[in-house]
């Protein structure tokens, strides 16, 4: 591709949240086409865009992500900015995002995947089988809440909203004695300092996504199309493909306590998934391997399968 490139003085617009993380990586989307195309930086213009997600009100109202609007609350205004032109591109985190997109818009660009696990936070302990019981354990993520009251159903899991500065300025304030946050948030903001110790997914299977970029584009723009192919990871791509199709087809939504992670080993993809009561009193959960190809077949199979083991009155919120 040598024409039609993003100069400064006709740069080419990314769309991002205004949170240190999210900013973060919209500077590695930027790195990456500037270096693949040997551009200059200034020939990206990242641009800030504040969505419902980000009101401060509804941040320190501390309510559950499905009160508020779900999911949507991070992406629709920046997908209102990429209809209208306003932008070229979208930087999101994947964990935030829904299955489907708004018509007319593409989901099919992912960077190389960072850390996929979460982290425990806390200034006192190091294992989550430190804290005693009763401990007050904060959290945002209904999967997480789901996970912990499964796992110690003996802890206080209290609301936890806000960007990984808010959680751990309320952490250390003494709300609660631990929070959990991504690992890959901590890399990408290069916070070393923050007292995290990483979960192995074999305790605590990450949110579908986990640790991925995602960059939306419009459908018909050939010209970004072809841009954002020279940045794609391949190995991403396949493992949330199979993720993704999991996911959609147990609707998820943030009403719902799911899990999932793809692994790739040669030629094979393992997808392991979790579904979970809210209150974590029943969690169901699965393993597979496949060919790389077949993982969204699998993904779907995988989740079929655990609806069918749930049975009747597991999934409350889909009636």
């Amino acid at each position: 591709m040598t024409q039609n490139l993003p100069s400064p003085a006709s740069p080419l617009k990314i769309g991002t949240r205004g949170s240190p993380l999210a900013l973060a990586q919209a500077y590695e989307t930027r790195r990456r086409l500037a270096e693949a195309f040997d551009l200059a930086p200034e020939a990206f213009e990242i641009v800030v865009i504040k969505t419902s997600g980000d009101n401060q009100a509804l941040i320190a109202a501390d309510k559950p992500l499905k009160e508020l609007g779900g999911k949507g609350l991070f992406t629709k205004e920046i997908e209102e900015d990429l209809l209208s032109g306003a932008i070229d591109i979208a930087v999101h985190s994947m964990k935030d995002m829904p299955v489907a997109q708004p018509a007319g818009l593409l989901l099919d660009c992912y960077l190389p995947r960072e850390d996929v696990r979460d982290a425990f936070v806390s200034p006192k302990f190091s294992r989550l089988q430190d804290l005693e019981p009763g401990a007050v354990v904060g959290t945002s993520s209904l999967r997480r809440r789901a996970q912990l009251m499964n796992r110690r159903p003996d802890l206080q899991v209290v609301e936890f909203r806000g960007n990984v500065q808010t959680r751990l300025k309320k952490l250390n304030e003494g709300v609660a004695e631990c929070t959990f946050l991504a690992m890959a948030g901590l890399n990408r903001l290069a916070m070393a300092d923050v007292p995290a110790t990483a979960i192995e997914t074999t305790d605590m299977l990450p949110a579908v996504a986990q640790g991925a970029i995602g960059i939306e584009r419009r459908g018909n723009d050939s010209r970004v199309a072809a841009m954002l192919e020279a940045i794609h990871d391949v190995t991403t791509g396949q493992r949330l493909a199979a993720e993704r199709a999991f996911l959609a087809a147990l609707d998820g939504s943030c009403e719902t306590p799911i899990a999932g992670l793809a692994e790739l080993d040669g030629g094979s993809l393992r997808l392991r998934g979790e579904v979970l009561r809210p209150d974590g009193s029943e969690a169901i959960a699965d393993a597979q391997t496949c060919a790389i190809e077949d993982g969204a077949d699998l993904g779907r199979d995988m989740a079929a399968k655990l609806l069918a083991t749930a049975g009747p009155g597991f999934f409350d919120w889909r009636q």
